[in-house]
């Protein structure tokens, strides 16, 4: 890094500085993506082949971006999207990455297989979160799940369909990180010790690592080798339609489902009581070589958009990329890996800094394009290269 750049600013700052802080393993489990990581590339491709429009001469001296966020009122459309582990990226990196989220005026969504539980986040921020859930087979726990979220005040369930079994992700078995045998945890000792920041600050003062909110299903938490045999057993391949229905039938929140590509799709889960659609590929680190899920934006929109909401995840990792994403239909995008990046980078600061910025360019880009609120973006205002 240049002496004259030592400031990390933007997604990519954080990452290359996460980089340097985090065990090989844990790095490339925020940074890869299913076998050939295809689908990545095709999140940044779809942005940038994509060009906004500048209109002048308007009169722009007060522009917003506040909106409705399935009830949560935002400062702009940007919502903490559900990164499992995330704990593991920086001391109780969850509650960090939320109060961020609170100072910034942003939703900040749970995973199901966070470190830190609904009840942690819950005590530590005493503010409405949303959580986020995968269809288990064991469905008693799934409703313990479900009250446990209620009573930590969750306002949104985000609930994930295109797990119904882990994609391939090559880099967990070429590090170390899953599997390997007497070898992988040898190169795990070697990266944590190479890691002696992270090592003392998250792998010992950041304990426990225990997966809160599924603690009680895992012999010992501590274990990635049992927590990948959790994931193995329990999510559950059969889920239909049918237990969309069911989930709604249990859930009296707002319910959002993550994970849809195709217009059909989108029409079956709004059918089945979705609140709102989220366009997403899982980041790439399902299906490779699916389509981006900013191309698939506009026909899920289409479909569904005039009866519920639609939001978009998948490669936003600046404001400029979320007003392409608004541009197209969404009411709000998604950050994933961006946020984490900066919570392994600068902890909380790190979070609350990359969403002001994100929120200032997302701002300044309406002015230019002379546009005052979300309401004027659309179709107009964008087009392929």
């Amino acid at each position: 890094m240049s002496i004259f750049n030592v400031v990390p600013v933007t997604a990519e700052d954080h990452r290359r500085r996460a980089r340097r802080r985090l065990p090989r393993f844990l790095f490339d489990y925020l940074d890869g993506a299913a076998n050939d990581e295809l689908t990545m590339g095709h999140n940044s491709a779809g942005f940038a082949s994509l060009q906004l429009k500048q209109r002048v001469m308007r009169d722009v001296s007060s522009v917003s971006t506040t909106c409705n966020l399935l009830g949560f009122a935002a400062q702009s459309p940007l919502v903490l999207a559900p990164i499992g582990m995330a704990g593991m990226y920086a001391r109780r990196g969850e509650v960090l990455a939320a109060r961020a989220a609170i100072r910034q005026q942003v939703p900040f969504t749970l995973s199901t297989v966070g470190i830190c539980s609904v009840e942690e986040v819950h005590s530590a921020t005493q503010a409405p979160f949303w959580f986020q859930l995968y269809m288990l087979r064991d469905r008693e726990f799934v409703q313990r799940l479900l009250g446990r979220a209620r009573a930590a005040g969750c306002s949104a369930l985000v609930f994930t369909v295109d797990l119904p079994v882990p994609g391939v992700r090559l880099r967990d078995f070429r590090n170390g990180m899953l599997g390997g045998g007497m070898a992988g945890r040898l190169s795990k000792l070697v990266q944590l010790a190479t890691s002696p920041v992270w090592a003392w600050d998250v792998g010992i003062s950041g304990k426990p690592h225990n997966f809160g909110n599924i603690a009680e299903k895992i012999a010992d938490p501590d274990d990635l080798d049992l927590y990948k045999a959790f994931i193995d057993s329990q999510f559950d391949p059969c889920c239909t339609w049918d237990d969309l229905r069911w989930l709604r039938d249990q859930w009296q929140g707002k319910l959002l489902v993550k994970g849809i590509l195709e217009p059909d799709d989108a029409r079956a889960a709004v059918d089945a009581g979705a609140d709102a659609v989220l366009v997403s590929n899982h980041g790439g680190r399902q299906l490779d070589s699916v389509s981006s899920s900013i191309g698939k934006l506009p026909g899920v929109v289409n479909a569904v958009g005039k009866q519920v909401d639609v939001y978009l995840d998948g490669g936003v990792r600046n404001g400029i990329d979320a007003l392409k994403a608004l541009c197209l239909g969404a009411r709000a995008v998604f950050l994933g890996r961006a946020w984490v990046y900066a919570l392994a980078s600068k902890g909380q600061p790190g979070v609350e800094q990359l969403l002001g910025l994100i929120q200032k360019e997302m701002a300044t880009g309406m002015a230019l394009m002379g546009v005052n609120s979300l309401d004027a973006l659309g179709p107009h205002l964008i087009e392929s290269r």
